[in-house]
């Protein structure tokens, strides 16, 4: 836009008083905000919970057998499996003192559930192997909200009380918790440091200026500790379900939307400081010009995040608001705390290269200038002449680029991992599980659970039992261990009674899903059996994520094209945005399952890694589209389409890059967290978002916008505006 068709909406320079009340109120209630925010970074691991079943919907039939399963035991323990290998078979005569003196010891930790009435312990043990190698106890874990804890002390006991030759392990579902646990134990600290460090380090190169990073930097951890204020108090009024992947990726998202923001509005503050000499007019002007743009861009997010509210997964449901809350604060602390620290320190925030008045005027391309980029220079006056000489070579041979890119997606495997190969550090449940594997029924100690009719339960015992992958099975007798062959009185509950079946395969294998599957499938009968426990669980969740996935997406994408309706007053223009966005994600995609298969060597993904990626990559890829033909249509209204391309390319484009390569590092981060659905996330995101930025916003939309002409503004006024056929030419 020229200087002369803005003069007579020059801002005014405020009066004194406002001057230095606004920046001063403004800043104070950030510093409030920050100051009760901050603190509660340590409190919310208290509010989290990393129970896959906590998260799944109220409907699924694992979820029923839960309730069931309170019925009859009043308990909500947690099984512990403590396994000893020995170097040399185990004499029977140990059996009766050292090791029924450790299964003592063991049931003496704080946090195991009480014995019995009647019974000295509640720890099942010891129980020896077919091969007398080893021994192992099933120590019930009452205290779920300390089984980090509890497994530690478990261990330590373990440690100390094993024979000489013997080494223990603390494993099962308990054991695997903790370590799951621990592995987010990295969310509070470490990840947000590295992704501090890493946007600091980007900001200085971009600027090259000292004050500037640090200003930015401000108002992103400003607007995180306002968030986590708001998601701590709902998590603590029970308003949502907090996890440790969802507490990780609000932190990120953040960070790096909050710092993508601040970057549109100090470009454009930069802009008006080099044609105002009054930093509050400039300040005035580049909040004004950007101002829609970044709200509407936030607003795009916060409804494409609030579509996973529609989720049947409790663990999507609950991220959908929790992102929401992070972005909205986002966009306060861009467009009021970042604009009162700009005008506070006005041009001292570049230094040492402070914008001059005229700045821009001084450097001049050589040769002759397409219209619209006139005054831009470097890499960006390259790529608008290479888009005016070849606009559809340029789109082209980009979108091929990208589908050859989502070619890859036949390899994605995203239909869940065991939870052995969850945590990606060194993990003492894991490598107990595999010793459990190696001497016991690998799903010993998570049973597959099965509700029935009183009437019905010995038929269904015995059709359990002749079940393949079913290594036993019994009714639950109300206290221990249940021991297949002891005849027992079931305990019966509304007329049911409870059957624990012991799988051959580990528990959170394909093999033993294929089980429950099977068993689910020859007791459903009426409807009246009901299969559940460990297994059930994680088969339940990976089908109602995909599920999801089908679901979502249509409703995501939805919202973002109405929204991009509304803004651009076009119908053919956000469609095309919308193809570029989908074509985007399905080439991050498909990279990522080549990089997760051949490269990382990675088992496979979690269910709902699509559609994590999908929401983040399409929402935060449209930011850009949206940074970009604001622009551009701003721009088209005074140079014709075409010219107003090649300058809105021209302006956004350094502010695009940096924000993009800003939000890839900040969303890398994320893989500092030995978690695989994390560090998954952290490459698809990372790695699609410069893939966005570099090439659909930098050459596709351009390229494609700048072949189709005026049309793109369908059937909008610019679409009929004649003035806007002209194509660029190069201006003497």
């Amino acid at each position: 836009m020229s200087n002369d068709s803005t003069e007579s909406t020059r801002p005014r320079v405020p009066a004194r008083w406002l001057r230095i009340v606004v920046p001063t109120v403004l800043v104070l209630i950030w510093l409030v905000l920050a100051g009760i925010g901050g603190p509660t970074f340590g409190k919310l691991s208290g509010v989290s919970s990393n129970d896959q079943a906590a998260f799944l919907p109220a409907s699924a039939e694992s979820t029923e057998v839960q309730d069931w399963q309170k019925r009859f035991t009043d308990s909500g323990a947690i099984p512990a499996i403590v396994v000893v290998q020995s170097d040399q078979p185990i004499p029977k005569s140990e059996l009766g003192t050292v090791y029924a003196d450790l299964g003592a010891k063991l049931g003496d930790v704080d946090g195991v559930q009480a014995p019995p009435e009647g019974q000295s312990t509640s720890v099942a043990g010891p129980i020896p192997s077919e091969d007398g190698m080893a021994v192992e106890y099933i120590v019930p874990v009452a205290d779920s909200n300390e089984v980090k804890t509890v497994v530690a002390d478990l261990r330590a006991v373990a440690k100390d009380n094993v024979p000489e030759g013997a080494t223990a392990w603390v494993t099962g579902p308990a054991g695997l918790t903790a370590d799951l646990v621990a592995a987010f134990g990295g969310i509070d600290g470490i990840l947000l440091l590295v992704a501090v460090a890493a946007v600091f380090v980007i900001l200085l190169l971009v600027y090259r200026a000292l004050l500037l990073p640090f200003l930015v930097l401000l108002t992103s951890i400003f607007a995180l500790c306002a968030a986590i204020l708001i998601v701590y108090l709902f998590a603590l009024w029970g308003w949502i379900k907090l996890s440790g992947q969802s507490q990780g990726i609000l932190s990120i998202l953040v960070i790096g939307a909050a710092t993508d923001y601040s970057l549109l509005l100090v470009a454009r503050y930069r802009e008006a400081l080099e044609r105002d000499e009054s930093r509050w007019v400039a300040i005035l002007r580049a909040w004004k010009a950007a101002f829609e743009p970044i709200v509407a861009s936030g607003a795009t997010v916060i409804l494409a995040l609030l579509c996973l509210l529609f989720s049947d997964l409790n663990s999507n449901k609950s991220l959908g608001p929790i992102a929401a809350i992070g972005i909205v604060f986002s966009l306060l602390a861009a467009l009021t705390l970042l604009p009162a620290l700009l005008a506070i320190f006005g041009r001292a925030s570049f230094w040492p290269f402070r914008p001059v008045v005229g700045g821009r005027k001084h450097s001049r391309a050589q040769g002759p200038t397409l219209v619209g980029l006139e005054g831009v220079t470097g890499l960006w006056r390259r790529v608008g002449g290479l888009i005016a000489r070849r606009p559809r070579v340029t789109w082209i041979v980009s979108f091929v680029l990208l589908a050859a890119c989502a070619l890859g997606l036949t390899q994605l495997k995203a239909n869940g991992v065991q939870q052995t190969d969850v945590v990606l550090s060194q993990s003492d449940a894991v490598d107990g599980q595999k010793i459990v594997a190696r001497h016991f029924d690998a799903g010993s100690g998570s049973p597959v659970l099965v509700v029935a009719p009183e009437a019905k339960g010995d038929a269904v015992l015995a059709a359990v039992s002749r079940a393949d992958g079913v290594a036993s099975a019994a009714f639950f007798t109300g206290g221990g261990r249940p021991q297949p062959g002891v005849q027992a009185a079931p305990v019966v509950k509304d007329g049911h009674v409870l059957i624990q079946a012991t799988l051959a395969s580990e528990p959170d294998s394909a093999k033993a899903e294929s089980v429950v599957k099977d068993l689910r499938s020859s007791l459903s009968g009426d409807g009246s059996v009901l299969v559940g426990g460990v297994t059930a669980i994680a088969l339940d969740t990976n089908e109602t994520a995909q599920s999801d996935l089908a679901k979502i997406i249509p409703i995501v994408l939805g919202v973002i094209l109405l929204i991009l309706m509304l803004l651009l007053r076009s119908i053919l223009a956000p469609v095309l945005l919308i193809g570029s966005v989908v074509l985007s994600y399905a080439a991050a995609l498909g990279v990522s399952a080549l990089v997760f298969n051949h490269v990382f060597g990675f088992p496979g993904a979690d269910a709902a890694v699509p559609l994590f990626g999908f929401v983040f990559l399409v929402a935060l890829g449209v930011d850009y589209n949206i940074f970009l033909m604001t622009r551009v249509r701003e721009e088209s209204l005074h140079l014709g389409t075409r010219p107003g391309i090649l300058r809105g390319l021209g302006l956004t484009g350094s502010v695009i890059t940096s924000a993009g390569v800003v939000l890839a590092a900040t969303f890398a981060a994320l893989a500092v967290i030995p978690i695989l659905f994390l560090v998954q996330i952290a490459f698809i995101v990372a790695f699609g978002v410069l893939l966005d930025t570099v090439v659909v916003r930098s050459l596709l939309v351009p390229a494609a916008s700048y072949d189709i002409g005026r049309a793109i503004w369908w059937p909008s006024k610019l679409w009929h505006d004649r003035t806007n056929e002209k194509r660029a030419q190069p201006s003497s």
